[in-house]
């Protein structure tokens, strides 16, 4: 494990760095690597001098040299590659230059462009990062944490890769998934990167193109189920919540069998998260709120279908249904007012179902008497033409299911339809903001989960709201790090969500997008940490109950910069 120490001043800002490294040790760990910044004096202290050539740069002026190689890229997957290259060799370098350029890598590093990635995982290997934890070492979980690189560990992403994005099981690729996240928190959250730590669980793959290509690098193995998967992810959140009893547990992109009962079982002992239920949920509810302030009807009075039933949607269903109840609806009133479908149409009692879905299960009752175009199967348009949502959510992967026929239809019975086809990446969305915005006459207020261009209609720029959980999950984790909070509780994930929709266009002006730009995502990232630490600090579960949150919070908000170095002999793992 690599001992370096971050050391901070008086005023508990970051300061210097202490570390035992010289030379070609130094200059190949990424984290450390500041290339041809280094001092005359650090040449020398560190063995450096005859390593690197004579001329000494700012990190301004590297930062320009990598932009122009950015561009001698021509696809979105081959600056992938040289973006994770860059992050490989010079951690620093790398987020100031995204950041830099933040709405035009964001898509590059993280969705959609991550999923070609995953996809290329095991042909693209260059140089491993994070943890690898196999199901058949598992006997060894102590000591393969302790080969971690960093000392002290804020927060971990953890995914076993089964349902990555919707592109499905990717073993042991999900890792990629992993980086591109914290990359995300530390881009746009200010967390510290070297306090943080990717983890890929590697319990086997269920995908027959992995298990049958040779050059796949995780275990040739069909997943483990049952009890024995159970009794590795307890073994894991034992042995790292001992280590670090205040990490901040971030699954992401397990299946959707697993996703949400880890959750359940965990969120009343740890600090935990799930990135695909909770960070979808809440930037979702956030673009609906925004959406129902431009429409003029009150949130209880809205009916909402969603399009996907997995993780995903019946997370976002959670977040909208306990919006309801805070509204003043009971739970069986805010549950009747949502239908959603799978792939085996809409949800009703009589299926079989798994259990995360039984909630909004519809009676048979509640369609006796429906016109159906096909007796064996409920679709969206029969549910449209029934139910006459306000609002359409997708997160299903189905390509093109908001067809024009369906948005027209629910355009003829809602003045301001809410419609959001949030699947990604960008070729699986159910439908594309230039076909809603002329289906609905621009009357339609969207959101999607991939990046689209602003899109000219009538004479005019609309601007698309990209509903991307970076506008959420960076700043709840800031706000639980700088609380050092027990836990993340449905009333925290509500402030993060209110913070999310006060910063919203829409507050000024009512045909606006419904979300903030990229370009301000740090602003609200800092908000939504705020109003997450309060929430902590009001519920008794903060460990740091300073009133000054957003001093707090900017002291430990890292930007990227190059810092003095010093040299010791030896670091203690433990500071």
């Amino acid at each position: 494990m690599l001992k370096f120490k971050l050391v901070s001043n008086k005023k508990n800002h970051f300061n210097h760095i202490e570390t035992s490294l010289t030379g070609h040790s130094l200059l190949s760990t990424a984290k450390l690597n500041k290339g041809c910044a280094f001092t005359r004096e650090e040449r020398e202290i560190f063995g450096l001098t005859s390593l690197l050539p004579y001329q000494i740069e700012t990190l301004e002026q590297q930062v320009d040299r990598m932009y122009a190689q950015y561009h001698e890229h021509h696809t979105n997957l081959s600056k992938n590659i040289y973006l994770n290259v860059l992050h490989d060799y010079n951690e620093t370098l790398f987020y100031k230059l995204v950041s830099q350029h933040l709405e035009e890598m964001l898509p590059i590093i993280y969705t959609p462009t991550v999923g070609d990635a995953v996809q290329r995982f095991s042909l693209e290997l260059r140089k491993p990062r994070g943890l690898y934890i196999s199901y058949p070492d598992m006997k060894n979980m102590d000591e393969i944490l302790e080969q971690r690189l960093t000392p002290e560990v804020d927060l971990a992403v953890v995914t076993d890769g089964e349902a990555i994005l919707g592109i499905g099981d990717q073993g042991i690729g999900g890792v990629n998934i992993s980086s591109a996240k914290l990359m995300v928190y530390t881009l746009c959250g200010g967390i510290n990167p070297h306090r943080v730590l990717p983890i890929q669980l590697d319990v086997g793959t269920n995908n027959p193109h992995l298990l049958n290509d040779p050059m796949y690098l995780g275990w040739r193995h069909e997943r483990i189920t049952g009890q024995a998967y159970d009794d590795f992810i307890d073994l894991l959140v034992r042995t790292l919540t001992k280590r670090f009893p205040q990490i901040f547990l971030h699954w992401e992109d397990m299946g959707r069998d697993n996703a949400r009962r880890i959750l359940k079982h965990y969120q009343d002992q740890i600090c935990t998260f799930n990135g695909d239920m909770q960070g979808t949920g809440v930037v979702a509810l956030a673009s609906v709120l925004a959406g129902i302030l431009a429409s003029g009807k009150p949130l209880n009075e809205h009916r909402v279908v969603i399009l996907g039933a997995g993780t995903a949607g019946v997370g976002i269903a959670d977040q909208i249904h306990q919006a309801m109840i805070r509204a003043g609806l009971t739970q069986l009133e805010a549950r009747e007012r949502f239908w959603l479908l799978d792939r085996n149409g809409l949800l009703l009692k009589d299926m079989s179902l798994p259990s995360f879905q039984l909630d909004y299960a519809r009676k048979p009752e509640d369609v006796a008497g429906w016109q159906l175009r096909d007796n064996n199967n409920i679709t969206l348009y029969d549910v449209v033409s029934q139910v006459k949502p306000t609002i359409l959510i997708g997160v299903s992967t189905s390509t093109g299911a908001f067809t024009e026929e369906i948005v027209k239809l629910m355009t003829s019975f809602t003045e301001r339809p809410i419609i959001m086809p949030l699947s990604n990446p960008t070729p699986l969305s159910e439908a594309t903001p230039e076909d809603l915005i002329k289906w609905t006459q621009a009357k339609g207020i969207i959101a999607t989960g991939s990046p689209f261009p602003d899109v000219l209609y009538d004479g005019k720029w609309h601007r698309v709201s990209q509903s991307n959980n970076a506008l959420a999950f960076p700043g709840i984790g800031l706000g639980v790090i700088a609380a050092k909070a027990k836990l993340l509780t449905e009333d925290m994930l509500w402030a993060a969500t209110q913070a999310l929709t006060a910063c919203s266009p829409i507050n000024q002006d009512k045909t606006a997008p419904v979300l903030p730009k990229l370009s301000e995502i740090k602003m609200v990232s800092i908000k939504v940490a705020i109003a997450v630490m309060k929430a902590a600090q009001q519920a008794g579960l903060a460990n740091c109950m300073d009133d000054d949150c957003q001093s707090v919070i900017e002291k430990i908000f890292w930007e990227p910069r190059y810092y003095p170095y010093r040299k010791v002999n030896g670091i203690d793992s433990s500071t």
